[in-house]
């Protein structure tokens, strides 16, 4: 099951499991984005199931949990993919919209977490893997409610592995960390922004992301961070946090918008989804600036290797020293 599945992130993971020949479920609001995920998923050579649902209603999650085990069996592997945001200043929020991204962006994640457990736990076997951010470490101006949920969904999983621990269960949680993305949210978040929403530079292509994901279901460990940029975000919020408030304070703003002003009338997808008639797919509108490697990515892979490898060389080096 992917969550979030029609466009970006969720998309670029569907495509890389259809790829693997993977019977996909793919959960999502907007039709035309679910219609264009499943060509894809079957392009690749795997199956696929459309489940329209909001991920805020429980209930509906549930019941796809159910339909795509009546379709293709157990489900193996569970991906909470989907989000919302609003880029705005805190004075300008209102109640409403802290409470729709919360709803989407954290319990989201609760209610397809539990519709996995639901159905892992007495099987004793399955991945869930939690799509986190950079953010869910490392708040920053302007997007104070996706931060928070982000936060939120990292302190439930910490939580969740020390109960999965203590009932010595074979069912893992894993949180991947992202980077800033070049995904279509950007043409469709709900901004108060002067100048049009970007992701923070470096921007990485979404299959990054996804290679990073699938990996994390097949092995999996507490957490992945993808991406120099959100180990550097995650470590100096740890050591200098207040360091980072002031910068942010400084660069924060220009960073996430361009010179090019933002159309105050553009439909947004908070409430509704705007890929029910249009299919945006995997990219948004940054090809020309985003990276489609991370060489932090591929040592977070293999790091007992790399680990292995950087102490031969030490060893190796005192032992010239010596000599």
């Amino acid at each position: 099951m992917i969550t979030g599945a029609s466009a970006g992130v969720g998309r670029a993971v569907a495509r890389a499991f259809g790829g693997r020949g993977a019977s996909v479920g793919l959960l999502a609001r907007g039709r035309a984005g679910l219609e264009g995920a499943a060509r894809d998923v079957e392009a690749e050579g795997g199956r696929a199931l459309i489940l329209q649902a909001d991920v805020a209603d429980a209930d509906r999650v549930e019941s796809a949990a159910s339909a795509l085990e009546e379709r293709f069996g157990p489900i193996d592997i569970w991906i909470n993919n989907a989000m919302a945001s609003v880029f705005s200043p805190v004075i300008e929020m209102q109640p409403a919209e802290f409470k729709r991204v919360a709803e989407v962006t954290y319990l989201g994640v609760v209610y397809g977490t539990l519709a996995a457990l639901r159905r892992m736990k007495p099987r004793n076997h399955g991945a869930i893997v939690q799509v986190g951010s950079a953010l869910a470490y490392r708040g920053i101006p302007l997007q104070s409610a996706y931060c928070a949920a982000k936060h939120a969904v990292e302190g439930f999983c910490d939580s969740l592995r020390s109960e999965l621990l203590h009932e010595d269960s074979a069912v893992t949680v894993t949180m991947v960390q992202l980077p800033a993305l070049n995904t279509p949210q950007f043409d469709w978040v709900k901004s108060r922004l002067r100048g049009r929403a970007q992701p923070v530079p470096p921007i990485f292509q979404p299959e990054v992301a996804a290679d990073a994901i699938v990996w994390a279901a097949d092995h999996p460990r507490r957490e992945y961070f993808v991406g120099f940029p959100t180990v550097e975000a995650i470590v100096v919020d740890r050591v200098a946090a207040g360091l980072a408030d002031r910068y942010l304070a400084r660069a924060g703003y220009d960073s996430q918008q361009t010179s090019e002003p933002e159309n105050p009338n553009r439909p947004d997808n908070l409430w509704m989804p705007v890929d029910d008639i249009r299919d945006f797919g995997a990219h948004g509108r940054f090809d020309h600036a985003a990276r489609s490697t991370t060489w932090e990515l591929a040592i977070s892979k293999h790091r007992r290797a790399f680990a292995a490898a950087a102490a031969v060389i030490v060893a190796a080096g005192l032992f010239l020293i010596r000599k």
